[in-house]
């Protein structure tokens, strides 16, 4: 219990000492990249689509005018459509999929150079890069055939490494508006239900696509937060 005690008191104090904090919201469209629907990572068009409109919260501790601190929880839906691919294979098969992941995702934002929300002398912007880890809930697909419609049969929790480009700017002393897009490697080749057996073990399951390759999910929005917190000292470690 001293420990606990201990523990608190060392976190809060480093948090009192002057860190600044940004919480706000992540706003955009979530494409895929898999075995069905467009073989494209980036298609403008896809992200202002209804249906894969994604919406969420960000965190960031920034714990030097470097480097940050980020905790996020988005809600991404996304879809594919054989009919829509450039692959005339696709189109003949002609399998249509909707899903929808709850991510939640923890990393280390990188600024190139010093990012310092205090300083108003000169413009506050900067071009950012992201990683970290993330774990999300999404549908486990298989196919329904005749329909052509792939239909949740499982629930699916994995991760996935981000990779995220970025360029923010303080608006004013208190909010920062930023762009982001960022790629996702999902741990599962069945976000797009072209490998059932990832979810129920039955060698009769139709697979279809490339079992060699895990999909992708590519984020494209914009965050907007409030700043709050002491002006930082951005003492060392």
């Amino acid at each position: 219990m001293r420990l606990l005690i201990l523990m608190l008191f060392i976190i809060t104090s480093a948090v009192t000492k002057a860190q600044t904090y940004e919480a706000g919201l992540v706003l955009g469209g979530t494409n895929f990249v898999g075995d069905v629907g467009s073989s494209s990572f980036t298609n403008p068009s896809d992200y202002a689509k209804k249906d894969k409109f994604s919406y969420g919260a960000i965190f960031k501790w920034n714990r030097s005018p470097r480097h940050a601190f980020r905790f996020s929880i988005i809600q991404h839906r996304t879809f594919g459509y054989d009919n829509l691919s450039e692959s005339i294979g696709r189109k003949k098969r002609g399998y249509e999929f909707k899903n929808s992941l709850t991510e939640f995702a923890v990393g280390l934002e990188f600024n190139f150079w010093e990012w310092n929300l205090h300083d108003f002398k000169r413009p506050q912007f900067v071009p950012y890069v992201s990683t970290g880890l993330n774990f999300f809930i999404a549908d486990h697909l298989g196919p329904n055939e005749p329909e052509k419609e792939l239909v949740k049969i499982d629930e699916n929790y994995n991760f996935a490494i981000p990779l995220i480009f970025g360029i923010k700017g303080a608006v004013s002393e208190r909010f920062v508006i930023a762009l982001e897009f960022g790629a996702r490697y999902a741990f599962t080749d069945n976000l797009d239900g072209s490998n059932p057996q990832e979810a129920i073990e039955i060698d009769e399951m139709v697979t279809f696509g490339n079992q060699n390759m895990n999909d992708w999910y590519i984020f494209g929005g914009v965050t907007l937060t409030y700043t709050f917190g002491r002006k930082p000292c951005y003492c060392k470690f």
